[in-house]
């Protein structure tokens, strides 16, 4: 007790100054080192001027030194992070003790004492948010994620960036540390057999010579017809001499398929939900489809699948492209893993050029899917093929913050909805449509959140590839990483019509193109087609949609430039949704004379004004509907009804609830004679529009079973009488394949011929 009063008689003597250094230090200062009871007389002794001046340059120069051996010091210590942590927590508790001593002794400073506690506390507080903001900040330049479109990036934990990137590393890494049994098979096997058979060998061993790529960028292509059980028409098209006609293996084996050894233990439990027992006992890991789809997929041939439906085979095709991407991955990471090893031991001084297996940036595939909930599964679907079995768990970094944003909370959804089940099916869990995230993947293990630039797989949606592309003339722009892009796959192509279009074609056009930094490559590595810039001629592309669109046709003929050719489905349909409709209703198809298909949408609208909206404009023609499937033509028509004056009310995508809920009610009571009512909104929101009696198309819709949709919802009208329903579609000789998904193939031939109006009437079973 003696030794704390004295300390704290001690504490009552300090001044403000030396109670600043007591809770900086935690020490006292080494004045008051021995305090003994007796005071000392202090010794005064004066200095001559040259004595002052020599101490003072020699304190200087001490003082200069010690910081200088401190910051070498610091600059060879690698702390941890949770050391650093640990510390700056014993601190802060010796820093708070100390100042809980100060502020409990005596009542004569205890001003003093409080507003240094204040500055104190205010000056560790924004230390420590400055550190951690540098820290955080630090994490994610070295990590290379982009949370920008993230709204908890704030609080998010990076992992340690450079344990990981060692990890990693393809340059760091070696054959026999990964994948010591496929490496033993390898080197049992043949290796000129398995050059000869390998598809990705084939593939990307292959040469081209400038004569070819010369021919490929001017000559047209040569197609050629086949069927298969499954898909069904099939068109071959390729540019180069002509390929053998590909016919489906009606029997094959996994090991035929040249997978990755862990691959074909992996994919029969992972795929054994989609298979049924009328499954083939020869052919026990594939669906019928699914089997089709990968022997195109396998040859590295482009693929157009417009077949594609969200209830149906949707979960299959996703499974059937990861596996192909991921065996591709595995493969090429592989072929380098070896290299590095057979480098390592081969002469010093010795130039090899066998050893290309590189692109310009490491970035191999590339997935866009339309929500987060799509990246969800396709990484769940990496996880589980490579998952040997329980006992082997693949180390998956950074999980648990993919779950968190990728993730959905189940009491988010609104209850008691009724939908359709399409809509069901495509709009399930987390449905944002802006986000990108880079996938490292090495035989056990995965990464999470790698930069782009370490990354062999990027997955990402149209707008988060915009927003990091950019435009011509942005400071902050990059798509290096898409020069050596090997395989681009496009799921969903048709719900990207509903979004922006123009996402795509602006990616279309960045992609494979020389970079403008070297990135550090090691251009010894590098093959020579990336070198000579031909890397567009071997990207396979694969491209699955829901329909078949001009825009989505557009995009696989005029940006896939496979050297190995295009397969594309071109199945006719023989019935159109028209037979859906449940409602009797005429229809009435107005057909319009357009020159080109530039002039179309001019032609249509003043088709429009002049011959259909004057039979409309009557008050008997009152509870009119006008679905228009372009934004654009949606306010072109807004803009002229408001200067005409009509009595309407509109509807789209950008309207706010209450003025939806406010034009649903005008309408339905008559208040408001014409509706403008868009596609997207219908898309995004499947509303129930009561009150319908007139219907007018003003295009066909892009989604054929919209056309039934929208005309069964006269069925919700009430005291309607059937025989004052109308329905009218504008149609010109350009929309041969929308009008064919609702009319069918051999009424859409005879309507495109024919200049005259078709009427046709439904009576609910019949065409």
């Amino acid at each position: 007790m003696g030794k704390r009063r004295g300390g704290r008689e001690l504490l009552r003597s300090l001044s403000k100054k030396q109670k600043k250094h007591l809770r900086e230090f935690g020490e006292e200062h080494p004045f008051y080192d021995k305090v003994s009871g007796r005071l000392e007389a202090t010794q005064i002794c004066e200095l001559s001027e040259n004595s002052d001046k020599s101490s003072a340059e020699s304190d200087s120069e001490t003082e200069v030194e010690q910081v200088s051996v401190y910051h070498k010091l610091l600059a060879t210590l690698k702390t941890s992070p949770e050391s650093e942590s640990e510390e700056d927590e014993s601190e802060s508790e010796e820093a708070g003790e100390s100042e809980a001593e100060v502020d409990s002794e005596g009542s004569q400073e205890t001003g003093e004492a409080d507003g240094g506690g204040e500055d104190k506390n205010a000056v560790l507080e924004q230390e420590k948010a400055t550190d951690t903001a540098e820290q955080t900040l630090g994490q994610e330049q070295a990590d290379g994620a982009d949370t920008s479109c993230d709204p908890s990036h704030g609080v998010i934990e990076e992992f340690t960036d450079v344990k990981h990137e060692s990890e990693f590393s393809l340059e760091t890494n070696f054959m026999e540390e990964e994948s010591g049994d496929y490496n033993a098979d390898k080197r049992d096997s043949n290796p000129s057999e398995v050059f000869s058979e390998d598809p990705f060998k084939q593939h990307m061993d292959k040469e081209l010579e400038e004569k070819e790529v010369e021919k490929m960028s001017t000559l047209p292509k040569s197609s050629s017809q086949s069927k298969w059980p499954r898909l069904g028409q099939l068109t071959f098209s390729s540019t180069l001499e002509k390929h053998k006609t590909l016919k489906v293996d009606k029997e094959f084996d996994v090991k035929q398929l040249y997978l990755h050894k862990p691959l074909e233990s992996t994919w029969p439990k992972v795929n054994k939900q989609f298979l049924s027992s009328v499954n083939k006992p020869n052919d026990p890991s594939f669906t019928p489809l699914q089997r089709e789809l990968f022997c195109i997929m396998n040859t590295y041939r482009d693929l157009f699948y417009p077949e594609r439906n969200a209830l149906t085979n949707g979960e299959e095709i996703r499974h059937t492209y990861c596996l192909h991407a991921l065996n591709h991955v595995l493969k090429a990471n592989a072929q380098v893993l070896s290299n590095n090893a057979k480098r390592r031991d081969q002469k010093p001084g010795t130039d090899n050029d066998d050893y290309r297996d590189q692109g310009l940036t490491r970035p191999k595939v590339l997935m866009i899917v339309p929500f987060r909930e799509c990246a969800l599964r396709i990484v769940h679907i990496f996880i589980s093929l490579l998952e040997v079995n329980d006992k082997r768990k693949i180390d998956v970094s950074n999980k648990k913050r993919f779950k968190g944003e990728f993730g959905s909370d189940p009491e988010e959804k609104p209850p008691n909805l009724k939908r359709p089940e399409d809509y069901e099916a495509i709009f399930a869990g987390n449905i944002d449509d802006h986000f990108r995230i880079g996938v490292a993947i090495l035989q056990k293990s995965m990464r999470l959140y790698a930069p782009f630039y370490s990354s062999d797989i990027i997955i990402a949606s149209p707008l988060g590839m915009r927003t990091i592309i950019g435009t011509e003339g942005e400071k902050k722009r990059d798509f290096d990483f898409l020069s050596s892009i090997e395989i681009l796959i496009i799921d969903q192509a048709d719900i990207y019509l509903m979004q922006n279009w123009e996402h795509v074609l602006h990616l279309m056009k960045h992609i494979n193109l020389l970079p403008l930094d070297s990135h550090g490559v090691d251009f010894s590595r590098v093959r020579m087609l990336n070198l000579s810039n031909w890397s567009k001629y071997y990207r396979q592309t694969l491209l699955f949609s829901a329909l078949q669109d001009p825009q989505i046709n557009s995009v696989f003929n005029k940006h896939c430039f496979n050297y190995m050719g295009q397969v594309a489905i071109r199945n006719v349909p023989l019935s159109g949704s028209i037979s859906h409709v449940v409602v009797q209703l005429p229809h009435v198809f107005r057909r319009l004379e357009a020159e080109n298909v530039t002039s179309v949408i001019d032609t249509r609208f003043q088709f429009f004004i002049d011959k259909v909206l004057p039979e409309y404009r009557d008050a008997i023609m009152s509870h009119t509907l006008i679905y228009v499937p372009s934004y654009f033509d949606y306010v072109r028509l807004r803009n002229y009804f408001k200067k005409e004056e009509l009595n309407f009310t509109h509807i789209c995508e950008y309207t706010k609830k209450a003025g939806v809920c406010r034009a649903r009610r005008f309408f339905l009571k008559g208040e408001k004679q014409f509706l403008l009512f868009t596609e997207r909104f219908h898309f995004y929101k499947r509303y129930m529009i009561k009150g319908i009696r007139n219907l007018i198309f003003y295009e066909l819709p892009t989604y054929s079973h919209f056309y039934s949709e929208i005309c069964n919802m006269m069925k919700a009208t009430d005291n309607g009488v059937d025989a004052t329903w109308t329905c009218t579609v504008l149609y010109s000789k350009y929309d041969a394949q929308k009008l064919a998904a609702v009319v069918g193939i051999d009424r859409t031939a005879q309507m495109i011929q024919s200049k005259k109006n078709v009427h046709l009437f439904v009576t609910g079973e019949n065409e």
